[in-house]
């Protein structure tokens, strides 16, 4: 699965995107999100909000989302508009 972070997500964890095989457990949006924080400060800084907006497939999903056949998800923070 790829990874995509933007903005100071991208800043904190130090990269914009990654692939990653994820664990057999790591079926929902939520459990991608723990899992990620357990990687590392840099990712548990980054995603230690509840604030963090999540897109599967290009796709933007409310709450503990199904990851499925997902091929790609990224990771940001809220926008705000002007």
């Amino acid at each position: 699965m790829k990874l995509k972070y933007f903005a100071w997500v991208r800043e904190r964890i130090g990269v914009a995107e990654e692939d990653v095989d994820l664990p057999p457990d790591v079926s929902t949006t939520g459990a991608l999100l723990d899992w990620l924080r357990a990687r590392g400060d840099g990712y548990a800084l980054a995603l230690d909000t509840g604030a963090i907006r999540v897109a599967v497939d290009q796709v933007h999903v409310q709450g503990d989302a199904p990851l499925g056949d997902a091929r790609e998800v990224a990771l940001f923070p809220p926008m705000t508009g002007g």
